[in-house]
């Protein structure tokens, strides 16, 4: 903590690089299991509707804004107002293999000049979910957030009842940091919403934890973890 040479009583927080940091742009983010692609209504649309429309997964919505989209007409529409939107930005998850897009993710609350944004609205395929490529998804996102764009405060948000998304966030590195009460309405019911943060400060250690994780010498012939990534970020 620093103190204002004018008012020496009065502390105030320490000097940042204060030059903003980039906008996410549309670009494809590439990694060992899957890529995060730009969202492309008309080349992912219809395997993403299979992947997390139509009524078998109206339970991957349950605690989102929008959805679940049972039609595809309403889910096309859905897409093509993502895909025009700056601000959430929108990505597919694809499957390196298949080339199938098996989910979705958004950079959103983008705020440069603070060098703070969120990641949001992650909506995976029950066959991605607990998956190499599920995880390597959300680190490609923050490596490039912290990387690729300079940003020093990466978020993440959901419902405070969401114990799924929660338990995610803290085995992904995130520090949890407080439920704002009554916060949102969400589909016409009361929402408290758990914070949760990653920092530029941080990210060296979580990057190698992530590293340490993927690395194929972490997963045996059949597919399973030798060591969970909790424990590598010591959890």
């Amino acid at each position: 903590m620093t103190h204002d040479k004018q008012r020496p009583l009065q502390p105030i927080g320490p000097l940042v690089d204060s030059i903003p940091a980039d906008r996410p742009q549309r670009e494809a983010i590439t990694g060992r299991f899957v890529t995060v692609a730009p969202l492309d209504p008309a080349s992912h649309g219809p395997s993403l509707f299979d992947a997390i429309g139509g009524l078998e997964n109206t339970d991957l919505w349950y605690y989102l804004q929008s959805g679940p989209f049972p039609e595809r007409a309403a889910f096309e529409t859905y897409l093509a107002n993502r895909a025009r939107s700056i601000d959430p930005l929108a990505f597919s998850i694809l499957d390196s293999r298949s080339g199938d897009a098996l989910g979705l993710a958004v950079y959103m609350r983008i705020e440069p000049l603070h060098r703070v944004m969120e990641v949001g609205s992650v909506v995976l395929a029950k066959r991605l979910q607990r998956t190499s490529g599920a995880t390597e998804a959300m680190f490609l996102m923050a490596r490039h957030a912290f990387e690729g764009l300079r940003y020093r405060r990466y978020e993440w948000k959901c419902n405070a009842l969401n114990e799924r998304s929660r338990r995610a966030a803290h085995r992904l590195g995130f520090t949890f940091e407080g439920v704002f009460r009554s916060h949102m309405i969400s589909k016409g019911r009361s929402r408290d919403t758990a914070w949760f943060a990653l920092l530029d400060s941080e990210w060296p250690a979580r990057k190698a934890a992530f590293e340490q994780w993927l690395h194929p010498d972490n997963f045996t012939r059949d597919g399973k973890q030798r060591v969970a990534l909790g424990e590598c970020h010591g959890r």
